[in-house]
């Protein structure tokens, strides 16, 4: 396996004693490809290692060489990544916690059937079935979250869909609004279902699922301190590491021959992604394919569903439906995306200039920190049109000052090995 020898070393910890691995993986793709190059790189060193994630991620575990357990079936997938609540900044939190709630018993009836307070359990923020199981079965589990508003401060609170306050704002005050988030959104749809399930195992009922969700044990936050800094009143379980690059884990691990083709054959065009289970992203393509005209510029757009493409692309302009961003971005001039972490990370690495044009969920706390470090700019959605991308697009890539951050960030990037550095934390003892 092609990270074995990458990642191998750093493994030893875990795979020493004969202990297997379960991680249990909920969400898209930029959710549950770092649970699976997880896996891949623990079972490079040995050791056994069983994932548990969404049906369709069946075929990717496989690629990777990883035992699967399904969780719900493809249709389920399918229909809770259709729902057009889902990518709007309020409704979307709640739709979401609504699928995850479908999830939870599942999971831990896995591993309640297959695992032993031997083992250890790895789980993504939304597993909940796994944090019921570590305090049912006394099962040693990390809490694995991939981006740091799922970490509370009243120093530094992250910021919030849906809510554009101003930085001026004292901290205290936004992180009582995101308090208020947790009582009037995030508990009412997650807490009855999970109470009930906990309360038929003689449980106690969860009050807060944002200070529930952390193992006791060890939380794995994978998004470096340089862009995450660390926090005096965060959970003392923490551990950061370096972000998990790993986009070959998902549909292709190369180019296909049309894009390698497309990218030889002229100057670096502007890349547009929405996510890979964004729906209703007509609007946003449409203003792609005309930033590029007036910018002169070629333009790629990723995008899995075709219907969200607009027909008869111009000349210069590619459609394909997937592309590991670690291989295209180098080639690249701009990448306009939503705003999600995984995309985030491979622009970084890539040195990649990024204008966001956040969607929901974590996005514009994305988009707060990107253009913190220097290296990008955001819009507003009802902002995003081709006049004020245009201008956008044009300031990122004509500033030395932009030029200059990424160059600083990738050196950052180049330095560190998120997925080493998880499998390192999960085997430390």
């Amino acid at each position: 396996m092609a990270d074995a020898q990458v990642f191998g070393p750093a493994c030893d910890a875990v795979g020493g004693d004969g202990r297997r691995v379960f991680l249990v993986g909920l969400g898209t793709h930029g959710d549950v490809l770092p649970v699976i190059a997880l896996g891949a790189a623990l079972r490079g060193r040995g050791v056994d290692v069983r994932l548990a994630a969404p049906a369709p991620f069946r075929t990717l575990a496989a690629r990777a060489g990883l035992a699967f357990h399904p969780l719900g079936t493809p249709g389920d997938f399918a229909r809770a990544v259709a729902q057009p609540a889902l990518w709007r900044p309020v409704r979307g939190a709640r739709a979401m916690l609504a699928a995850v709630a479908e999830a939870t018993e599942p999971t831990y009836r896995w591993l309640e059937a297959e695992a032993t307070p031997a083992d250890l359990v790895v789980a993504s923020t939304l597993a909940l079935g796994a944090r019921v199981a570590q305090e049912r079965l006394g099962l040693s589990l990390t809490t694995l979250h991939l981006m740091p508003m799922l970490l509370e401060s009243r120093l530094a609170p992250p910021r919030l869909p849906g809510l554009p306050l101003p930085r001026l704002m004292p901290a205290r005050w936004r992180h009582a609004l995101g308090r208020g988030a947790d009582r009037f959104v995030l508990g009412p749809v997650a807490l009855p279902p999970l109470n009930a399930f906990r309360a038929g195992l003689g449980l106690d009922p969860v009050k807060r699922l944002r200070h529930w969700w952390h193992s006791p044990e060890r939380v794995l936050l994978a998004v470096p301190d340089w862009y995450a800094p660390p926090q005096p009143d965060w959970p003392a379980q923490v551990t950061q590491t370096g972000f998990p690059l790993a986009d070959t884990f998902g549909d292709a691990a190369g180019l296909p021959p049309d894009l390698a083709a497309f990218l030889r054959d002229g100057p670096p065009p502007l890349v547009f992604t929405y996510g890979s289970a964004m729906a209703g992203a007509q609007r946003f393509f449409a203003t792609a394919v005309e930033i590029c005209r007036l910018t002169g510029r070629r333009g790629l757009l990723l995008a899995g569903r075709a219907g969200e493409i607009p027909a008869d692309l111009p000349p210069g302009i590619l459609h394909v439906p997937y592309a590991p961003l670690s291989r295209l971005l180098p080639a690249c001039a701009a990448l306009v995306h939503h705003g999600g972490v995984g995309t985030v990370a491979q622009a970084l690495a890539a040195g990649c200039p990024q204008l966001i044009v956040p969607v929901a969920f974590d996005h514009a706390d994305e988009a707060e920190r990107v253009v913190r470090l220097g290296v990008g700019t955001s819009l507003a959605r009802w902002r995003f049109t081709p006049q004020r991308a245009r201008r956008a697009v044009e300031a990122l890539l004509h500033s030395p000052a932009v030029a200059a951050a990424c160059r600083e960030v990738q050196v950052l990037m180049r330095a560190e090995s998120g997925v080493a550095q998880a499998c390192a934390v999960i085997g430390a003892r």
